[in-house]
């Protein structure tokens, strides 16, 4: 399926031209509206979806915000056409890898078509694709309907429709599409002229995982990762699992003090007085999640094992604890939205986190028991798999959460062109 950028609501202003009488869109005017369109991805990547403003669009243009809205009726049908126009290009990139014979080909042609494009986009050759973050805050149909249609089609980058059960596949997807999204995060520390070596790595991290071949699948080992005193839950905890679970929702910008609040059933005031400000609430969020990270890390290594058996342990724990509710992790990719001036902070705490998967898969790469893989994109992969179990729920419904072992963890350690796990 291929989605145009002037599908459903991003075609709104031009239709009401046409409807006027206007006489059909010059070149000059498409290559007005493409530029917008540019802007705004950028301002999208930079603030997130709520957070981007018709002025700042414009003012990137040297425009005034009336010669945007010219274009687009308001902000939320250029974000839907910024959007599509993402869409559009995955499409294409997916359709570079679809006539692969094998899932090891068909992912290796896709990242390295992807990587070919981000070396565009670097060179300044090509506009930069849109952070898919936050695409949910827009609640936009014909974005959304879009955005099936290319998880559709990312499903059918693995095996067959009939070589992995519908929860399987789905869940395996999940995955791939989440790590072709991080990588945002981390790509500015490869060279662009390293693009197609690190596409040859993350293939084959995908596709066979990073465990020794012919190494026993190790049952990951039960870890404890509540902390003390959470039995009683204080108005602090309240708090914070309310904006975790807002910001995973709608982004930075949608987590607002008024649906903090709301969802808590509680004043603004209230807010106030357990939080000096929401900047305040949000980096105790991302505190809390480190937190819970490196406990989990902690107890994995403690519980002693192989390099494969504590990163096992670890993972595992943390995308069941995820996966529970009860007191979710905070996504790591809301931090593109995050004000520049908390930014540079968190992210230096989380890469730490990341620092530290490759020390154990390096432990792993020494006793055996890992396969040698490159362990900078390998840590920064298995990051993002963490960061993704958010959302494995829209995608994977009615799944047990007992069983999220087989279906996404072992496809993270074992690759996705491994057979489903019973």
């Amino acid at each position: 399926m291929t989605v145009t950028v002037d599908d459903g609501a991003s075609s709104g202003s031009q239709a009401n031209d046409n409807a006027a009488g206007r006489r059909p869109p010059t070149r000059r005017y498409q290559a007005k509206r493409s530029a917008i369109v540019r802007s705004a991805i950028e301002e999208m990547n930079r603030k997130g979806v709520r957070g981007m403003t018709l002025g700042d669009v414009a003012a990137r243009l040297d425009l005034v915000p009336t010669g945007v809205i010219y274009y687009f009726r308001n902000k939320e049908e250029l974000a839907a056409a910024a959007f599509l126009k993402g869409l559009e290009a995955y499409d294409e990139l997916i359709d570079a890898a679809a006539g692969g014979a094998t899932d090891e080909a068909r992912l290796a042609a896709f990242l390295h078509a992807y990587f070919a494009r981000a070396r565009q986009v670097a060179e300044g050759q090509a506009d930069p694709l849109p952070v898919f973050n936050d695409v949910r805050a827009l609640n936009s149909e014909p974005v959304n309907t879009a955005y099936i249609g290319m998880f559709r089609r990312f499903r059918g980058l693995l095996a067959g429709p009939d070589a992995l059960p519908r929860m399987h596949a789905n869940a395996r997807a999940h995955l791939l599409l989440s790590q072709m999204f991080w990588t945002v995060a981390w790509q500015h520390q490869v060279e662009p002229a390293d693009y197609p070596r690190t596409a040859d790595r993350m293939a084959a991290i995908l596709t066979h995982g990073v465990t020794r071949k012919g190494a026993a699948w190790p049952a990951p080992r039960p870890l404890d990762l509540a902390r003390r005193g959470d039995a009683a839950i204080p108005s602090s905890e309240l708090f914070l699992r309310a904006a975790t679970s807002l910001i995973n929702d709608e982004g930075y910008h949608g987590a607002s003090v008024e649906r903090i609040s709301a969802r808590l059933n509680v004043s603004k005031g209230a807010f106030y007085h357990h939080n000096e400000t929401k900047d305040e609430l949000v980096v105790a969020c991302f505190e809390r999640t480190f937190d819970t990270m490196w406990r989990a890390i902690h107890a994995a290594e403690a519980a002693g094992g192989t390099g494969l058996e504590v990163l096992v342990s670890a993972v595992a724990a943390l995308i069941e604890h995820q996966m529970s509710g009860e007191a979710p992790l905070l996504r790591t990719s809301a931090l593109t939205a995050v004000p520049e001036a908390l930014r540079s902070g968190l992210l230096q705490r989380f890469n730490r986190i990341s620092y530290r998967f490759a020390s154990i898969l390096c432990d792993g790469i020494a006793d055996g028991s890992i396969a040698p893989v490159d362990v900078n994109v390998a840590s920064q992969m298995i990051s993002s798999a963490i960061n993704a179990a958010a959302e494995l729920h829209y995608w994977t419904p009615g799944m047990a959460p007992e069983t999220v072992v087989q279906h996404y963890v072992r496809p993270i350690f074992e690759g996705l062109a491994s057979p489903a796990a019973a």
